[in-house]
């Protein structure tokens, strides 16, 4: 597996400050990051530029391949849904600046509306979806939709979305551990599906029940004898489908956190390795 691309989001860490956490990255041996906008915004508001912070990045030979900050809005009413939009292009605008080519969102954070009180939901988040990415493509940014972070749960109906958009830079953000607590099932990751993903979280999950599990703080370090997918198969998987993107590590770990970022990082690095290592 090529070591440029995987990478560690930025949200598994203790963030103290962008230039100790770019140089913990490197040291690890990272040559990507993924940031959430909110620890970036915190450096602006500290007195460094966006080309500064770049700067500091590409400064300890990483890269900063996208981010992330909120949902995407498709179904509340128009003022809501513009503003929505805005905030998603300045977001982009911000990853531009960094270097970075990917914009992760959610969806809206409501109860899937019956078809009586909203019709065609998909429809709606997929002119939601078209509108932004129409608006950032000129800054080389493509949308990548989670799913199961908001009210869109499963990887087919995200496939969904971003086809019906229409944009060529709209797709789907795959994690594993939004996997483990949806409908989505393995066999959904096919030669057709695996198109649209355009970014990949690295993160496995242990063998409780999804009901009960929360999908952020259960998780668990590729390689911990607790998790219960086979994530070289699974990302194997992937790779014999024809995904040729990024993987980062995502971690929301009090351990982790409670390490210095460079100890922190090390860890994920090697845990990735023992994944990563396997595959070609």
């Amino acid at each position: 597996m090529n070591i440029n691309r995987l990478g560690l989001n930025t949200v598994s860490l203790k963030f103290t400050n962008l230039e100790e956490v770019a140089a913990g990255c490197a040291a690890a041996g990272f040559r990507t990051i993924e940031c959430p906008l909110d620890q970036i915004r915190g450096e602006l508001k500290k007195g460094l530029t966006p080309a500064q912070a770049r700067a500091i990045v590409e400064g300890h030979q990483l890269r900063v391949t996208g981010g992330f900050n909120q949902n995407l809005i498709g179904l509340g009413t128009p003022a809501e849904i513009a503003t929505s939009h805005d905030q998603h292009v300045q977001n982009a605008e911000l990853i531009a600046a960094l270097g970075g080519t990917t914009m992760v969102v959610g969806t809206d954070y409501i109860n899937w509306p019956g078809e009586k009180d909203v019709p065609d939901v998909m429809g709606k988040m997929a002119a939601s979806a078209r509108a932004v990415a129409d608006r950032i493509r000129p800054l080389g940014v493509t949308l990548a939709i989670e799913f199961n972070w908001g009210m869109v749960k499963t990887l087919l109906a995200t496939v969904e979305i971003a086809q019906r958009s229409g944009a060529a830079n709209v797709g789907v953000l795959f994690d594993p551990a939004h996997f483990h607590s949806t409908p989505t099932k393995t066999e959904h990751i096919t030669a057709d599906t695996i198109g649209w993903i355009k970014h990949v979280h690295v993160d496995n999950m242990p063998a409780t029940p999804a009901e009960t599990t929360d999908c952020n703080t259960a998780r668990v370090l590729p390689g911990d004898p607790r998790g219960c997918y086979d994530l070289v198969e699974l990302f194997g998987r992937f790779e014999r489908l024809g995904y040729r993107g990024n993987y980062a590590i995502e971690m929301f770990n009090a351990e982790l956190w409670a390490l210095p970022p460079a100890e922190a990082a090390k860890r994920m690095f090697d845990a990735m390795q023992k994944v990563f290592s396997k595959l070609p």
